[in-house]
């Protein structure tokens, strides 16, 4: 079973952070939040309140296979903050394991240097933060490990394409047909 990391900072974008959790629990992986507050409770950017089932301490890296960041504001402002997350986004980046990064998030991958001559796409206008990468505008991108994914509207698109690196196309595109996702 792969086990997935998805990282909360407060400020998330709720709907980045919600539908991967749904998606890739569906298509069998474990999927655990990780709060890197040093509360279980996480603030999103509209007000939800998400209890994460793990700090950032008591998270178990080296058996992960993708380290999730949802965007928004000031979420990704806060992630990138934190100094211990950076240096497990450079560890899996160096060990060729999945990182996975939507809207203004990317800023965060950007800010360690692992996004020099790689194609990523983010929300508009967060293009000069992503340092080194080829800006592509795409709805979601993907160059080698790197997963990226352009906002809000792209979280199912986003989640879909995970599953498809982490399991397979065709857990994909079952889940398209369960879920009714036009394609």
């Amino acid at each position: 079973m792969k086990k997935v990391l998805i990282h909360l900072a407060d400020g998330f974008e709720e709907i980045e952070a919600i539908t991967p959790v749904d998606v890739l629990r569906r298509a069998g992986c474990e999927v655990v939040t990780v709060s890197v507050t040093g509360k279980h409770e996480v603030i999103g950017a509209h007000g939800v309140t998400m209890l994460a089932d793990k700090l950032f301490v008591e998270s178990d890296y080296e058996h992960a296979d993708l380290i999730l960041l949802p965007g928004g504001q000031p979420g990704s402002n806060n992630l990138n903050r934190h100094e211990g997350l950076k240096k497990q986004i450079t560890i899996f980046y160096q060990q060729h394991k999945l990182i996975a990064a939507i809207c203004a998030a990317p800023l965060v991958l950007g800010s360690t240097g692992i996004l020099k001559g790689k194609k990523a796409t983010c929300y508009p206008g967060v293009e000069s933060q992503l340092t080194g990468a080829t800006c592509t505008g795409k709805d979601v991108e993907v160059d080698g490990n790197i997963i990226t994914g352009k906002g809000p509207g792209l979280a199912m698109r986003f989640s879909l394409t995970l599953v498809e690196k982490l399991v397979d196309k065709n857990k994909a595109d079952e889940l398209r047909g369960a879920m009714i996702i036009e394609v």
